[in-house]
């Protein structure tokens, strides 16, 4: 039986009728976007057309998500809100904090060894709030979520940008910043700017060498990583149904890299079979009575132009493999073309590494086709020459894998299998085959290549790849290795196979679960005031009602400026739970937009120049407020909270930018910052080194209206500037408070 059954019984009784009256008032068909969307509203029924990419819109969630990392910040907010028990049903999933390193026995001890004391606060709070609570090992919260509780026409939210790996069940399902999650597990409505849809229309049917991780690093590729801003992307179409369930998590997790909100694909008969594999054939028998209600409508897909904002068309029997990068994964290089494009900018060949795994493609189907690579390297005597590391997705994935035959296959070829994790997809990898920065070349089924991420080197050139084309590039040891075409000593590798689902079925002794307890109100939550891992937070200052004058500079950024410049992950993974400790890594991977070093800036109070965090404290000292001036995208990729929340903590009250990413922009907005936008770009340009900043009429601060900025520069000369907002009534009510989280508890 599935987790939490009476709720998705209750999902499933509400859906049609909700979805009739919303299709009644918009007077036409729905995407199936739309159909979970308005069957969601806090409300209840729909009372009007809510407009795309405008209306903020309140929903009633289904369910919460959180991984190790996120967790503990998330979990000490919401501590603070008075609250006994979890609203909905919510997880917590230790997968971010075990390193890769010797192999999955030592590495697991390892880190449970380390990080006990946090992994204790965890499994008390989970169990005190009525949490279910995943232990170290049992596997990579994403792959967890699609195996155990991800549901078609389910709306869940998820403390991590990847969240959206459920959308291959049909979810509408978003990765958040912990305070959204506070206020969803506080029983609070979830807010989101109803968004724009982008439709991609799948043909044909993929063969040889093509994975579904090629469809999405295509997709990449054409809407590069803003493309998808504000936007939820459907797929549909003969060729959507042509894929497993496991596929198409693949390709809604990476739309996390198009700053997409959400990925998702209509319910169908693979997704039925995974479901009934993964011992849910009471939510397929549920879901296949309501089925019609689990898809776009027929006039939606015949004509896909009236009903999306965008539509791409991909014919799958047409793709080829793909490999993005190097630094960013919308650089898409078809593996035909990379000897050429490789050549032209001097990039690395040698490949020194294949990873296989991350919650992107650790599935069973993932590993018995990379398997099945491998098996002929074994038996045509070809030795990999790179080294190779495997992170299976889950513990019921790694046991069924081990069962049958896979892990052993892997382990013949010289592949180091890790836990059950994260790993060196998120920086947690203990890389000692290299000495110093050397340049060098990586190849990786996860779904983010930016610089340093998986090994902190800022010259390991990482390539984004399907696990089939990892485990080729490993064998041959070559980057521009085409398996299609090329050869191996000689030898010629043949096509991929592998299968969809276990034949034998799907088995694990024990997932390393232990389920919410009915009545936690006896559970004591210790956290040490002197622990440098752990600290109790304390509440922002509320904005005092006046106009703000004579801010600092601290920092323009310019360039990419993603969450891991803000807030790098890596050896800082330890710290999430600390707030002031953390803090010393803020925007230490920042670019300065005025003498090109990273991590550093001037002093406004010494005129020295010295690292970000220090100069924020010392103006913080001074009892004053602080700017940062971004540019583009500013805050894409992860979805953490302390991008948001060591600004704020270090005396940031304005971000001022070119364009935000999604979530950041909220996660500002949920710590009472001010998140702002250049209305003209190219006043971007006329921020200098000493400038101060005065917001002169945020007395005024309202929905929809621009706010002034007067710049003051070192000559004394003055800029005047409007910036713009997308801030609604109740968050500018955050701002009042000082944060959401106050809101809460003055409102509760």
């Amino acid at each position: 039986m599935a987790f939490d059954i009476d709720m998705i019984k209750k999902v499933y009784e509400t859906m049609p009728d909700r979805v009739k009256k919303a299709r009644k008032i918009l007077g036409r068909p729905l995407t199936y976007t739309e159909k979970i969307l308005y069957a969601h509203l806090w409300q209840g029924d729909a009372d009007r057309e809510l407009v795309r990419a405008k209306d903020y819109v309140e929903f009633k969630v289904d369910r919460v998500a959180m991984q190790d990392a996120t967790a503990q910040m998330a979990l000490l907010q919401f501590m603070q809100a008075g609250k006994k028990r979890v609203a909905v049903p919510s997880t917590v999933h230790l997968d971010h904090l075990i390193q890769a390193y010797m192999g999955v026995e030592k590495d697991l001890q390892e880190a449970i060894n380390k990080n006990n004391e946090v992994y204790n606060f965890l499994e008390s709070v989970s169990k005190k709030y009525g949490i279910g609570f995943w232990k170290p090992g049992a596997g990579i919260i994403h792959q967890v979520v699609l195996e155990n509780y991800a549901f078609p026409g389910g709306l869940m939210i998820g403390t991590d940008s990847h969240t959206v790996n459920a959308g291959g069940l049909g979810m509408v399902a978003v990765g958040v910043g912990g305070a959204d999650a506070v206020d969803v597990m506080a029983a609070m409505p979830w807010e989101l700017k109803f968004p724009k849809l982008i439709g991609v229309k799948l043909t044909g049917k993929l063969s040889g060498w093509a994975a579904p991780k090629d469809i999405i690093l295509k997709v990449t590729g054409i809407l590069t990583v803003k493309g998808g801003t504000g936007a939820i992307i459907e797929y549909f179409g003969e060729g959507a149904e042509s894929l497993s369930a496991t596929g198409k998590g693949t390709i809604c997790n990476m739309g996390a890299e198009v700053g997409a909100t959400n990925s998702n694909f209509a319910y169908d008969a693979a997704m039925e079979r995974y479901l009934r594999a993964t011992g849910r054939d009471d939510v397929a028998d549920a879901a296949n009575d309501i089925k019609e209600y689990l898809r776009a409508d027929d006039e939606v897909y015949a004509n896909p132009e009236k009903f999306y904002d965008e539509v791409i068309e991909i014919n799958l029997s047409e793709l080829e493999p793909y490999l993005n990068g190097p630094f960013t994964p919308d650089k898409d290089t078809p593996v035909s073309k990379m000897k050429e494009v490789a050549k032209e900018n001097d990039w690395p060949t040698k490949v020194e590494w294949g990873l296989i795994g991350s919650c992107t493609n650790s599935s069973y189907e993932d590993l018995s086709r990379a398997a099945s690579v491998a098996k002929q390297a074994l038996a045509k005597g070809i030795k990999p020459k790179a080294q190779l590391g495997i992170n299976p997705g889950s513990e019921q994935v790694r046991y069924t894998a081990e069962r049958d035959g896979l892990l052993d296959i892997f382990k013949e070829l010289g592949a180091k299998i890790f836990t059950n994790a994260c790993g060196p997809c998120i920086g947690q990898w203990k890389r000692d085959d290299i000495e110093g920065n050397p340049k060098n070349a990586i190849v990786h089924s996860f779904n983010r290549n930016f610089a340093k991420r998986a090994d902190g080197n800022p010259n390991t050139y990482a390539y984004v790849a399907s696990p089939e084309m990892v485990m080729a590039a490993a064998i041959s040891g070559k980057l521009d290795f085409d398996p299609r075409t090329d050869s191996i000593d000689g030898i010629k590798l043949e096509d991929p196979s592998g299968w969809e689902l276990p034949p034998q079925g799907f088995e694990v002794d024990d997932p390393g679960f232990i389920p919410p307890v009915a009545d936690g109100s006896n559970v004591e939550v210790i956290v040490d005031p002197k622990s440098d891992r752990l600290q109790l937070l304390t509440p922002f200052a509320e904005w005092d009602g006046g106009n703000m004058y004579n801010l600092p500079l601290l920092i323009k950024v310019v360039g990419k400026c993603t969450t891991d410049h803000i807030s790098m992950a890596g050896p800082w993974l330890k710290y999430r739970g600390h707030l002031d400790n953390i803090s010393n890594n803020m925007l230490i991977g920042g670019v300065n937009a005025f003498n090109g070093k990273v991590g550093e800036t001037k002093n406004p109070i010494t005129g020295k120049y010295e690292s970000v965090p220090k100069v924020a404290r010392d103006i913080k000292q001074e009892k004053m407020l602080s700017v940062i001036i971004g540019d583009q995208n500013y805050g894409e990729g992860s979805s953490r909270e302390h991008a948001a929340m060591e600004p704020r903590h270090l005396g940031v009250i304005a971000v001022i930018v070119k364009s935000f990413a999604r979530i950041h922009e909220t996660n500002l907005k949920k710590q009472g910052m001010l998140g702002l936008t250049f209305a003209n770009e190219a006043d971007y340009d006329k921020i200098k080194e000493d400038d101060r900043f005065s917001f002169v009429d945020l007395k005024e601060f309202a929905p929809g209206k621009q706010l002034t900025v007067e710049i003051e520069h070192a000559d004394k000369s003055v800029d005047i500037i409007k910036v713009n907002h997308t801030y609604n009534e109740q968050q500018i009510e955050w701002f009042k408070a000082g944060s959401a989280l106050n809101y809460i508890k003055k409102n509760s």
